[in-house]
């Protein structure tokens, strides 16, 4: 697994300005275009989304796991790509939510590390994704073909450091390779 260590890399990380509801969540994510890709964990299972011609579409119903989305049962939603993520997340009393940007703001260091996808490619891709099978847990779920066909989906973890020179996590985001 690649771990790549950069200093001094800008960020942003703040509070989402305006957060959807459970009713309202499908009309703001097609506001969000500026995003790639989607991974939705909801009550009822794995949602991917991809971002091509203008337009969500989704892994629902690709997978026995991948259900159509619905705000009521969201868990968490995260849009991202190279360059950003948001993430919003259902608390009990509505979604919180914040957005992570690169390229401005202050430094800060940061790890990107590769993350194995669980399973392995079942078939061939079904419109922009492609089922991924693990065989002795049974899970399947439907990533964007171009994460699947690499198995690994990367993180970069923002560190920073506390008084005593500690270093800690202080926010994490999906991002698509490492470079």
């Amino acid at each position: 697994m690649m771990r790549i260590f950069k200093k001094n890399q800008l960020w942003e990380s703040k509070a989402l300005p305006t957060l959807p509801t459970p009713d309202s969540l499908m009309a703001w994510i097609d506001t969000q275009g500026q995003y790639d890709f989607a991974l939705v964990h909801a009550d009822d299972g794995v949602i991917w989304g991809c971002y091509t011609n203008g337009k969500w579409t989704w892994s629902s119903g690709l997978a026995p796991n991948s259900p159509s989305l619905n705000g009521k049962v969201l868990q968490q939603l995260r849009l991202f790509n190279e360059t950003g993520e948001v993430l919003v997340w259902r608390t009990d009393h509505g979604f919180s939510g914040r957005v992570i940007r690169d390229g401005i703001g202050e430094n800060i260091d940061c790890l990107d590390e590769e993350q194995l996808l669980w399973g392995q490619i079942d078939g061939d891709p079904k419109s922009e994704f492609q089922v991924m099978r693990e065989g002795s847990q049974g899970l399947q779920h439907a990533p964007p073909a171009s994460i699947a066909s690499t198995g690994k989906i990367t993180t970069r973890n923002y560190i920073a450091y506390d008084t005593d020179g500690c270093a800690f996590v202080k926010a994490s985001r999906l991002m698509t390779k490492v470079k």
